[in-house]
């Protein structure tokens, strides 16, 4: 089995780190969601001119996305890699697709950074604000990416050692 999971370490540990992650997330939630939405609250007071009633709901949405898409991803992820290590494509392939899936990890750190920067800028501007936009951008191209690898080499034997 070792041999079958060797090519897939990187992707493997980006995995890992997304489930980390996630988990992370929720346990802080769990220790401390008054001092989540403390601060969120002291943010808006700062910048009340960019937010209506909805933000400070809407922002705390957006750290629990991040929590929740990092545990999903992080646990599909890591499933498509083990299916990747299973098959009979070359090593090299193995290692990039694994890779490619294992970025989806930045997803959910794009809904952190959409947290993180709501309170001072509005919303709408930290969805489209440039770390943003790459970190939902290399999640969701890496894993359409090495899932567009997977399924060439599942149904059309492409890659095949």
């Amino acid at each position: 089995m070792n041999n079958a999971l060797r090519n897939i370490r990187p992707g493997l540990f980006l995995a890992l780190l997304t489930l980390l992650f996630g988990i992370v997330m929720g346990i802080s939630f769990g220790a401390n969601e008054a001092g989540y939405e403390h601060w969120i609250a002291q943010e808006i007071a700062l910048h009340p001119t960019l937010h209506d009633a909805d933000s400070p709901e809407k922002i705390w949405r957006y750290a629990q996305r991040a929590h929740f898409h990092a545990t999903g991803i992080g646990a599909f992820s890591l499933g498509l890699m083990l299916l990747v290590g299973l098959t009979g494509m070359r090593a090299r392939m193995k290692t990039i697709c694994s890779t490619l899936i294992g970025l989806s990890g930045f997803y959910p750190l794009g809904w952190l950074s959409i947290f993180m920067l709501a309170p001072s800028m509005g919303r709408e501007p930290a969805h489209e604000a440039a770390i943003t936009q790459v970190l939902v951008y290399v999640g969701v191209i890496g894993l359409l990416s090495g899932l567009l690898i997977l399924a060439l080499h599942l149904l059309f034997d492409m890659w095949k050692e």
